[in-house]
């Protein structure tokens, strides 16, 4: 049981070590969505196995076990968390939890404050809101009525063709959903420091998406490397000090590294990597099962021992 409950934290810090390298090698797409997944299952998987480790030693209090009528002593025999690190759990996730829902929270807050802005910006002629400013700015607010705002100043700073590959950029923010997977992978951040590499690596996977998307409305990866490294240039040369907070503009991200991965040519699909985050996936899961069942099993021979003493 001890080697189950200690393979999840294994997990997370082989995740958030390797998350960097996985989110470059790997299809931005399957990056997004692969990664996510593994921090959302092994954040999961260590939240459980704190909170059993914790719950098997609270569960040992005498006035705990008479109510709940098994015996403490059974329970504890044998117990493979010593009676420190069992309260060390508990504390820490507790303290998870709440970083993990003050998480959640912010992640709400942030689309309601997408959805009044897109309310402010009013109409879009197909979800684009063009604004009147000398800072060269193109991002997305997303939501069920979400919206690409490109300043004018972008606008003038890019060529024709180029326009095409920004706007194609931003639009494939919201047709991805990409905020979602972003918040996401915050969330499980929260509830899993150790998985906070991962998250910079979603967020660099996502641009790269967005990036591949508008590379193949446009057909040429060229062109849309050249408007990426322009656009990137036109937002330094403003020096502009932030993003609007609830927005996936694309200055978040390597320009110059997204700009080499569209002219090294289409990603190949990277089987035996994604079989790899799979595997860690599987092995959380193992986990967690191997846990819940050994932990029901000690409180069914507990219960038991408590009857034979009655």
């Amino acid at each position: 049981m001890i080697v189950a409950m200690t393979l999840p934290l294994a997990v997370s810090v082989l995740l958030g070590a390797s998350a960097s390298r996985l989110g470059r090698r790997l299809p931005p797409a399957t990056a997004v969505r692969l990664l996510t997944a593994a921090m959302f299952v092994t954040a999961l998987a260590t939240g459980f196995v704190l909170a059993v480790a914790g719950v098997l030693v609270l569960a040992q209090i005498p006035l705990v076990a008479a109510l709940g009528h098994y015996s403490a002593h059974a329970l504890g025999s044998g117990l493979p968390v010593p009676i420190a690190a069992g309260c060390l759990a508990a504390v820490t996730v507790c303290g998870l939890l709440a970083a993990a829902l003050r998480r959640a929270a912010l992640g709400g807050r942030d689309l309601v404050l997408a959805a009044v802005a897109c309310r402010r910006l009013g109409p879009a002629v197909g979800g684009l809101v063009v604004v009147d400013d000398e800072e060269p700015d193109a991002y997305t607010l997303p939501g069920l009525g979400g919206r690409v705002v490109v300043s004018t100043a972008m606008l003038r700073a890019l060529p024709a063709d180029e326009r095409r590959v920004l706007l194609a950029h931003e639009a494939a923010h919201l047709a991805r959903r990409h905020h979602l997977w972003v918040q996401a992978a915050e969330l499980a951040a929260a509830a899993n420091p150790l998985l906070r590499p991962a998250t910079h690596a979603v967020r660099a996977a996502v641009e790269r998406d967005a990036d591949e998307v508008a590379a193949t409305e446009v057909g040429d990866r060229v062109l849309a490397a050249r408007a990426l490294a322009r656009a990137g240039l036109a937002r330094a040369a403003a020096r502009r000090a932030a993003t609007p907070e609830v927005a996936l503009a694309g200055a978040h991200a390597g320009v110059a590294d997204r700009a080499r991965a569209l002219l090294a040519g289409p990603p190949p699909r990277r089987r035996m990597l994604a079989g790899v985050l799979a595997a860690l996936m599987l092995a959380a899961g193992i986990a967690v099962l191997v846990t819940g069942l050994d932990t029901e099993a000690r409180f069914e021979a507990a219960q038991s021992a408590y009857a034979s003493s009655r």
